[in-house]
């Protein structure tokens, strides 16, 4: 074991994976600690990576140069693009994954990279020079270290709940982390409880998949990952059914014995993932929720009952499982359960997800509230990135809410704080149809490429790209098509035909109709490989329909920018503001933020008061 790094990171999880990965491909030596190798990327609860929102994390962590999108790729046994029915600004990619299958991928990957060693071990302390992270101490041994980065998941003083019997843990089977909650408080740090939850894994063959609603994958997927050309696992069927009065009739009789309503847990649930229990409590009125029935893997058998997290007593559970229709054999192989454990609510770091006492020292993933491996492993990348940028004393990156749902995420962390474990959704971006997950990498590959953790012909392709969007759309603007060539294809497609010559755009925006078709019948010819085609159509395709609506959004980034440039100096003292109300003093003080702008988005912070500051900046 080396006695010295430039950075440690501190657990396993997607969030230590993206932050070890990426400082050290910058050129960093970097040391992973982890209680269990074997247990790097495991997915604590459902194995699937993607979604509502989630998706879109997924992809800009792949145009930064990180792993979630190629592992998600290359282990997924089912894909879907969701929201397909709305605007492209809310379609969100998802992929239901092989749970040991990620997790082997996570760790063969990392095993790979140059200068990172994965370390098996417990950190019992962090040794601070002055204000300023200096080293851990990992069992008997003392590392040395430029930074430290925080990713500890839901293992900080972890408790599982299953009725009234309670276990220490922080996933099933594994042991939980103790001594850093108490280290980090000893330097001054404020933390909380939250609570997760995870439902019960059911036998595959014990299921009647014959009465069943089936959902298949789409035929042809999208994938996360740029560097993705092919499916490279079998795709397989999810299932869908229904709980039923009967089902809450059963679960109501373990209420006495819920951890949830007695007290015994703390910790804030996720409002927006709440248990079975909680939602029958909640929503009385409903006669029904609806589950989703998920295979592990290919060679598991075990289902996940997604919508069934429960903390309820094993027995409950199991008996409500075979009220649902579908599952009234069903073998419950392990029971539903709680977890509380320790965070540290985010104010306390910076955009940059260093924290504000400690130089050196960065938080990322669920020790900063939030849920999901999405979230997570964002966090990550990006303390990771910071981390290897301060060891290199360059300039740091943080990313603005108008150009990714991770600058949202963080923004929303620093200056509004949470409760309760945070989820992110397209709602919390206000700039979201330019934020799509089909843009990612235009957005974001170009810091992806500066940092070295995109390569040059990745980006020259990214280029191409570009070039042929611009192609399309000048082309699309220019050319003038006659009815004829259209009018059998419209009139299939269920379209009125065109009753004089338009521009290729117009009939697009004004029809609904393909925007592929269309230049097939005007004689468009592909220039470049056949995946970038595709993508630049889509892309020009959309840009052409909402132009209207992307250019009042551009205006409003503008003027958010505006904002973001008035900067506030880091040693302004708020005290000496005397016409500042108390509470909006306070805000300021703890949060101490870099613009108007980010001031603007405190939580709860006056607008009044908000005049007075840029008043007095002037």
């Amino acid at each position: 074991m080396k006695n010295s790094y430039d950075i440690i990171v501190i657990g396993g999880g997607h969030a230590g994976i993206e932050a070890s990965a990426a400082s050290a491909k910058m050129g960093c030596s970097v040391a992973l600690v982890t209680m269990d190798k074997n247990a790097i990327g495991r997915m604590s609860c459902n194995p699937a990576i993607g979604g509502t929102a989630k998706g879109h994390l997924v992809k800009e962590i792949d145009a930064l140069g990180g792993m979630m999108g190629r592992l998600a790729d290359r282990t997924a046994i089912q894909f879907r693009m969701l929201n397909k029915s709305k605007g492209p600004a809310v379609w969100s990619p998802r992929c239901q994954s092989d749970r040991e299958l990620y997790s082997l991928e996570a760790r063969n990957e990392l095993e790979k990279i140059k200068n990172l060693d994965i370390l098996e071990g417990t950190v019992r302390s962090l040794l601070v020079d002055g204000s300023a992270i200096r080293s851990v101490q990992l069992g008997d041994e003392q590392i040395f270290c430029k930074c430290v980065i925080i990713a500890a998941g839901t293992f900080l003083n972890a408790v599982m709940h299953v009725g009234q019997n309670q276990e220490e843990g922080g996933r099933a089977g594994e042991s939980r982390a103790t001594g850093l909650t108490e280290i980090l408080q000893s330097l001054g740090f404020t933390s909380g409880r939250l609570k997760t939850g995870t439902p019960p894994r059911i036998h595959k063959g014990s299921i009647d998949y014959s009465i069943l609603e089936e959902q298949s994958g789409d035929s042809e997927p999208e994938f996360f990952s740029h560097s993705t050309t092919k499916i490279l696992l079998p795709q397989i069927s999810c299932y869908i059914t229904y709980t039923n009065e009967k089902t809450h009739g059963v679960l109501k009789e373990g209420f006495a014995d819920s951890p949830l309503f007695t007290g015994r847990i703390k910790g804030v649930g996720p409002r927006y993932c709440p248990s079975i229990e909680d939602k029958i409590n909640r929503f009385m009125d409903k006669s029904r929720h609806q589950l989703f029935l998920e295979p592990d893997g290919l060679e598991s058998e075990l289902i996940y009952v997604n919508g069934f997290s429960s903390s309820l007593p094993a027995d409950i559970q199991f008996r409500a499982l075979r009220t649902v229709h579908g599952l009234e054999k069903a073998e419950m192989i392990r029971a539903g359960y709680a977890v509380e454990y320790d965070y540290f609510p985010p104010h306390q770091v910076e955009l940059t997800l260093e924290t504000k006492l400690i130089d050196g020292l960065y938080f990322a993933g669920q020790v900063n509230g939030t849920s999901g491996y999405e979230e997570a492993a964002a966090q990550g990348i990006m303390a990771g990135i910071n981390a290897a940028l301060k060891t290199k004393e360059k300039e740091l990156l943080i990313l603005k809410r108008s150009e990714a749902y991770i600058g949202v995420l963080i923004d929303d962390l620093v200056n509004k704080g949470t409760e309760e474990p945070y989820r992110m959704f397209t709602s919390r971006a206000e700039y979201r149809l330019n934020l799509r997950q089909d843009n990612a990498d235009i957005r974001l590959m170009k810091y992806g490429n500066e940092l070295g953790l995109i390569s040059r012909e990745v980006f020259d392709a990214l280029i191409q790209k570009e070039k042929e969007v611009i192609r399309i759309t000048d082309y699309s603007n220019s050319k003038f098509i006659s009815p004829e060539s259209t009018n059998d294809y419209l009139v299939t497609t269920g379209n009125q035909p065109i009753s004089q010559f338009e521009s290729i755009a117009k009939l697009a925006k004004r029809s609904g109709t393909s925007l592929t078709k269309l230049l097939e019948l005007s004689g468009y010819r592909l220039n470049g490989n056949e995946r970038i085609f595709r993508e630049a159509v889509r892309q020009a395709e959309i840009e052409m329909k909402y132009e209207g609506y992307i250019k009042r959004q551009n205006e409003e980034i503008e003027r958010f920018h505006q904002n973001e440039g008035t900067i506030i100096p880091n040693n302004l003292d708020y005290s000496k503001i005397k016409s500042l109300s108390t509470e909006s003093r306070e805000k300021l003080e703890r949060i101490r933020p870099r613009s108007i702008g980010q001031a603007s988005r405190i939580s709860g912070l006056r607008q009044s008061d908000l005049s007075i500051l840029l008043v007095y900046l002037k």
